[in-house]
């Protein structure tokens, strides 16, 4: 039968290219289950504006708790996967992944991840505190929002500006692969490209934001507003420079207008500056520029 042959080529090609993720301890984080721990830890940044929840006085202590079994119950497998997984392949290879799978929940691996989970828990206030004088900035900043309300429910900036913030947290805190599953299921939804190990300072305003790439080891200071089309990014791509700075700082109070590209890890645009739109930038630019 036909229907057999497909089966046994697809099979096949398993045994000889490989690229199967099953979901024992040993192997990769699973992407559905990582969204779905993110989305409930938006829905704890900003209760009642991610799912259709009814909240008042009475309930808002349960649903909270709701969310935080959710995160935990969700989010430690699949930490405790991402953290073995780099574990056994940055020390061991590939074979020490399979031995290591039957004591996992002995390993040291198991035990940081519920730690991991439970200090993002912990940094719940914090986040939020930061993500308020996010959405205030860009409240107060863009004319056309009505209300710090309008801003959090619709604005696609925002929204990355959260997701990077939490997955930001995941990533100092040493979590491998499970940050950038955060960042670029937020990219593929809002077009904006966040490296979750950029380091980005307070009052951070991203406005429309289609088109936006901040890399990996950009620093952006407090206050800055970027319009669609930035890149900040590297100049060269070649893989030994992975543990260098490959990509600009930016200081306090700069605006970058729609379609500059600011490339290099030595680039610092400095406190105060205007960058034009379209502007071409690869050497450092003074406090104060108007470009």
């Amino acid at each position: 039968m036909e229907f057999e042959k497909f089966i046994d080529s697809i099979m096949d090609s398993y045994e000889t290219l490989g690229g199967i993720n099953r979901s024992g301890a040993e192997n990769l984080p699973n992407r559905a289950n990582v969204v779905a721990a993110l989305s409930d830890l938006q829905a704890l940044i900003f209760p009642g504006f991610k799912y259709d929840e009814q909240l008042d006085s009475e309930n808002l202590r349960y649903v909270v708790a709701k969310h935080i079994n959710r995160i935990i119950s969700i989010l430690t497998p699949e930490i405790q996967k991402a953290l073995l997984r780099a574990l056994a392949q940055n020390c061991d290879g590939e074979e020490a992944v399979q031995n290591r799978a039957e004591n996992f929940k002995n390993s040291h691996c198991y035990k940081l991840a519920q730690k991991t989970v439970e200090a993002l828990i912990a940094a719940i206030p914090d986040l939020r505190a930061m993500i308020q004088k996010d959405a205030a900035a860009i409240t107060a900043g863009d004319p056309a929002a009505r209300s710090l309300g309008e801003v959090i429910l619709s604005y696609p900036g925002l929204e990355a500006i959260i997701v990077y913030r939490i997955a930001h947290f995941l990533y100092k805190n040493g979590v491998p692969t499970i940050p950038r599953i955060m960042t670029e299921h937020t990219h593929g939804k809002t077009g904006i490209d966040i490296h979750p190990g950029a380091e980005i300072g307070e009052s951070f305003f991203i406005d429309h934001g289609t088109g936006i790439v901040i890399g990996e080891t950009t620093v952006i200071g407090n206050n800055v507003k970027i319009y669609q089309g930035v890149t900040l990014g590297a100049l060269s791509l070649q893989k030994e420079l992975q543990n260098k700075k490959r990509h600009p700082t930016i200081e306090d109070d700069v605006i970058i207008y729609s379609n500059a590209t600011i490339l290099g890890g030595q680039t610092v645009i400095g406190k105060g500056s205007v960058i034009a739109g379209n502007s071409w930038i690869i050497e450092s630019v003074p406090p104060g520029t108007k470009n």
